[in-house]
């Protein structure tokens, strides 16, 4: 069976967005090299270094399907009705919006919670590929409720100050394994953890 992973560019002191969602540093990793990285979007391109090319190709190619929170897919329109990743979007959302003028054969909108979204995305994506879940609120949810299997970083050299946290508002502590991949990109070091299931039970 796939894997429910969540993957995010971080900085040092843990946020993949800055207070107003914007990404600005980074995502300057995606301009750092010379080899060209297609997206199912034609006009969206990378220019990556040949060691993140190549684990941005394999990471990608297990994602069968997404979960996103409403606030994500409010702030990209919803990616137009076609992920650059160009798998299935599961939103989770307190209720489906009514005017959304895009195409819908790739997005779909779950109202009963995280949970309901993952079982949505796992059939979407079939049992050999991987359900990506959005870091922020959605990771937080997945890894409190225990459906969190790996979690990827691509990890940036500069540190925010402030900003939206990888894991949301989740209550930890929780553990993870040591890295099994360590990559070192420009701009970016890409880092992948296999989530323990028992949490740290010597925490207060």
């Amino acid at each position: 069976m796939g894997k429910v992973v969540s993957s995010a560019s971080v900085s040092l002191d843990g946020y993949m967005a800055h207070p107003d969602d914007s990404i600005d540093l980074l995502f300057d990793w995606y301009e750092s090299g010379d080899v060209e990285v297609p997206t199912a979007v034609p006009e969206l391109t990378f220019q990556l270094t040949p060691e993140s090319a190549a684990y941005w190709r394999e990471w990608t190619s297990g994602i069968g399907a997404l979960v996103v929170g409403r606030r994500l897919f409010d702030i990209t329109d919803g990616w137009g009705g076609r992920h650059p990743l160009g798998v299935p979007v599961v939103v989770v959302t307190h209720s489906e919006p009514q005017d959304w003028a895009h195409p819908r054969d790739r997005t779909e909108f779950v109202t009963d919670g995280v949970a309901a979204a993952v079982a949505r995305a796992r059939e979407l994506a079939g049992p050999d590929r991987n359900v990506g879940v959005a870091a922020g609120i959605i990771a937080g949810q997945c890894i409190e409720l225990g459906l969190l299997d790996e979690v990827a970083m691509d990890l940036v050299p500069v540190v925010l100050g402030a900003g939206r946290p990888y894991f949301g508002d989740a209550k930890g502590p929780f553990l993870l394994e040591d890295p099994h991949v360590v990559i070192r990109g420009k701009r970016a070091t890409h880092l992948v953890m296999r989530v323990r299931r028992e949490r740290d039970s010597t925490a207060t």
